[in-house]
């Protein structure tokens, strides 16, 4: 059964907390907005050598991912750690199963958007967030990133792009959420939100 709102899927995977720390922001952004509502998903995490089992339900943050949740989510939300100025390998396993929902054209016309967190200022921020940017675009939907309006992005000094917020955790990954970086996250799910809103009405017309 679905539920009666609406909701932004906010999809991450992190291994030391400050993706997470990154999806919780976004989704405050997003229940700013009446009528939505946030969910939170992860994804396990993938061997280099064969199919770790894992617990159904993780030890603590949010539940694994299901393709239904992408499946009827109004706006989707990626984050994920810089690997390599790429998205983390547990996240792109999980996109590559979503073969599926592409055939059907589920997500079509969806706004979507996307997040890091680098150890390094320099780390890889806005290759990483174009990589999460593509498999949205070969599914059809509507990338929004951060507008100039959102002044923060002239005056970081720390993380904050145009393609979608950032953070830079530091080498021990211990950097917590600075002020600039928080405004930006919330901002950039707000207007995931309204997009997903406005976008579900207008299908519901045509």
């Amino acid at each position: 059964m679905r539920d009666s709102l609406p909701y932004v899927l906010i999809l991450y995977y992190s291994r030391h907390g400050a993706t997470r720390s990154m999806a919780e922001q976004l989704a405050a952004g997003v229940e700013s907005c009446p009528g939505i509502e946030a969910r939170l998903r992860t994804v396990p995490p993938v061997s280099p050598t064969c199919e770790a089992v894992d617990p159904e339900i993780p030890a603590e943050g949010a539940v694994y991912v299901e393709l239904d949740d992408v499946r009827h989510c109004a706006g989707l939300a990626l984050g994920s750690p810089t690997r390599f100025g790429n998205m983390a390998a547990p996240l792109k396993y999980f996109i590559d199963s979503t073969s599926a929902l592409w055939l059907n054209g589920v997500l079509v016309d969806k706004p979507a958007t996307a997040f890091t967190s680098t150890s390094s200022l320099h780390g890889g921020q806005e290759t990483t967030l174009v990589s999460m940017l593509l498999p949205l675009l070969h599914h059809g939907m509507i990338y929004a990133g951060l507008p100039y309006s959102e002044t923060d992005l002239m005056t970081t000094t720390v993380g904050g792009t145009p393609y979608g917020a950032s953070h830079v955790a530091g080498q021990r990954s211990d950097q917590p959420l600075a002020d600039v970086e928080r405004r930006l996250l919330r901002a950039q799910g707000k207007r995931l939100a309204r997009l997903a809103l406005a976008l579900a009405n207008q299908r519901e017309v045509s």
